[in-house]
């Protein structure tokens, strides 16, 4: 018997022994790096961190490429009180008869990225909080990322400013159809030569159910 054909094509997810998860929900397929933070944040099918990743308050998609020493949702500070100190929110840091002010870390809470599916977050990325990150979209490495980020665009920069669309709109908008990260895992690695040609009209011509719009 062929121990190699008989096994399973699809991978476990496999979080690194130095990750710490906190209220954190990982897909399947995925890897989560060395010394990797990942907290109230949910990780969608087949995405990846590098080493000294720190994900908080996120939800992002899947098949997502994340390099290593990328910040997600990095926590603002209250800039609206009289000091920006930690005491303010914290105080049983310092004093255990005080109270956290549960507000505060509410509406942290609330302030949540989103990042998409298919979207290439480069080395030492910061994405800070209440950001979108459209499907399909890269941030170059070293970006500050505090704005959203339309989908097929390439951005980069601090703060990160739009460096170009990746594709035509029209096949930017036929590949948001196609929607192919919802495919069945399986069916993903069985289409593999198709994800390898760079002619993504081809691709696009095979998979895409609608038909185009007459010129």
């Amino acid at each position: 018997m062929n121990d190699q054909a008989s096994a399973p094509k699809i991978a476990e997810t496999v979080i690194h022994p130095t990750a710490r998860l906190r209220e954190a929900s990982i897909g399947r397929q995925c890897e989560i790096g060395e010394r990797c933070a990942i907290e109230y944040a949910t990780i969608g099918d087949a995405t990846y961190l590098g080493r000294d990743c720190m994900v908080a308050d996120a939800e992002i998609g899947k098949f997502t490429a994340i390099a290593a020493d990328v910040r997600i949702g990095a926590p603002n500070h209250p800039m609206g009180r009289p000091s920006l100190h930690r005491f303010t929110y914290v105080p049983e840091y310092y004093d255990p008869a005080a109270r956290r002010d549960a507000t505060f870390f509410a509406d942290r809470r609330g302030d949540r990225v989103r990042i998409g599916h298919d979207v290439w977050i480069g080395h030492g990325v910061i994405v800070l909080p209440g950001v979108t990150v459209g499907d399909g979209a890269v941030l170059a490495a070293g970006a500050v990322v505090s704005r959203d980020v339309a989908p097929y665009t390439i951005v980069g920069g601090v703060p990160a400013r739009q460096i170009r669309e990746r594709f035509p709109r029209d096949i930017a908008a036929r590949l948001a159809r196609i929607a192919w990260w919802d495919w069945p895992f399986d069916t993903v690695l069985d289409r593999v030569a198709a994800f390898q040609t760079e002619d993504v009209a081809a691709f696009c011509d095979r998979w895409d159910v609608q038909p185009l719009p007459e010129r």
